[in-house]
């Protein structure tokens, strides 16, 4: 299969190339991964003809042998034959004490580190410690809008409303978007969401009880736009009968976190200017992954436009929150570089209700404030606010 090419990311590999920082790709299983660094590797092979450009992916039979950190270690060492080196590892977490030797390579070789790992665990514990700080995290999503139209060979003069629809039906993920048959891509589907959460969930996190897991999947994707706790999770699946505890959904909710099956947006206490540890919304990082499960599509239209809206805001770099003012809710309050914007989200505005402009309207300061619509009829400025179709929400950055 021919590879396309993701300019937003390559350019951000460009961009911290011999920075002296260990690169960690991120982002759950299926979404480019492992393409971004193969396409990396070309790129260095190409423009590095001088250096040696080591690439492992840890998954393949090929590298089982190399699952010991001493054995991976002693591989190096009789590999590398240039005073310069790129290593690129796929799915590092593989190895055993793989954070001890990652760290010693950077004192045994002259040499750039890049990283890729479906479990957000890279970033913690020992490896933190290991590195003090000296690596950089370049988390990588499903297709945009924009990655999506480029997959499927949109043609400038063609309407983007066909795509828009497919992409709201079958999502992201590069090899469904690359299928053109529908059942083909129903059965992609299946074996991303079984490798997601049967194995990188449940088999390497030891859960017992996946259908209580699957259940706790299927209550996220069904209430995307609503506030959730582990306890009212715990409450409704006891109420149908499931034997479960506060403790045990609480746990299933950081599972699937760290796997980046869902983002949790905090809510944000505009006026006060705090985090409120209480509640929080669930997105899902892909909306494929809620047709499969819940086998809606037009359902719920809203949720979806509001899911693509937040997972495209953090494909920006925005660091994003549920907000609060007052008894008031802002959709999504989303920080960058010291700055602050304000968005809400919508399927039009309405005639007769001016309440999406109102609640942005009422705080007091003077950061951009926008509307998301999906009437393109709506787009335009209203009482300052900037009022933007779905399709150039998507298209740009905010």
């Amino acid at each position: 299969m021919t590879m396309i090419e993701r300019p937003f990311y390559l350019n951000k590999l460009k961009a911290h190339k011999d920075d002296e920082q260990i690169k960690i790709i991120t982002g759950v299983r299926r979404s480019g991964k492992s393409s971004l660094l193969i396409l990396w590797q070309n790129y260095l092979q190409k423009s590095e003809p001088d250096s040696d450009v080591i690439f492992l992916n840890f998954e393949h039979p090929d590298t089982f042998h190399l699952h010991e950190g001493a054995q991976l270690y002693e591989y190096l060492k009789s590999t590398v034959t240039k005073d310069r080196v790129y290593f690129l590892f796929d799915e590092i977490q593989l190895v055993n004490d793989w954070q001890r030797y990652i760290n010693g390579l950077r004192v045994a070789f002259k040499c750039d580190i890049y990283l890729s790992g479906s479990n957000s665990e890279l970033l913690s514990g020992e490896f933190a410690t290991y590195l003090s700080g000296r690596y950089v995290e370049l988390p990588i999503y499903p297709l945009s809008f924009r990655e999506y139209l480029d997959f499927r060979g949109y043609r400038q003069n063609e309407s983007k409303d066909p795509y828009f629809r497919s992409y709201l039906e079958d999502g992201g993920f590069p090899l469904t978007a690359l299928t053109q048959n529908a059942d083909a891509r129903t059965g992609i589907m299946k074996g991303i969401y079984d490798s997601i959460l049967l194995r990188d969930v449940a088999q390497r996190r030891g859960v017992q009880d996946t259908a209580l897991l699957e259940r706790v999947v299927a209550f996220l994707m069904d209430n995307i736009g609503h506030t959730i706790s582990a306890n009212n999770i715990a409450n409704y699946l006891t109420s149908s009968g499931m034997n479960t505890y506060v403790s045990t959904i609480s746990s299933y909710l950081s599972l699937l976190e760290q796997a980046y099956v869902f983002y949790r947006a905090e809510r944000y206490d505009i006026r006060g200017k705090e985090r409120l540890k209480t509640l929080g919304k669930y997105y899902a990082v892909d909306l494929s992954l809620r047709r499969h499960v819940l086998g809606k599509n037009d359902i719920d239209r809203g949720s979806q436009i509001e899911n693509l809206v937040y997972i495209r805001l953090r494909q920006q770099g925005y660091t994003v929150f549920v907000g609060k003012y007052d008894n008031l809710e802002i959709d999504f309050v989303c920080f960058q570089n010291r700055t602050v914007k304000y968005v809400q989200v919508c399927e039009q505005l309405p005639p007769d209700s001016d309440r999406e402009t109102n609640n942005l309207l009422k705080i007091r300061d003077n950061y951009d404030r926008y509307v998301v619509s999906m009437n393109s009829l709506d787009a335009g400025i209203r009482d300052g606010i900037d009022v933007i179709h779905i399709y150039d929400f998507l298209l740009n950055d905010l």
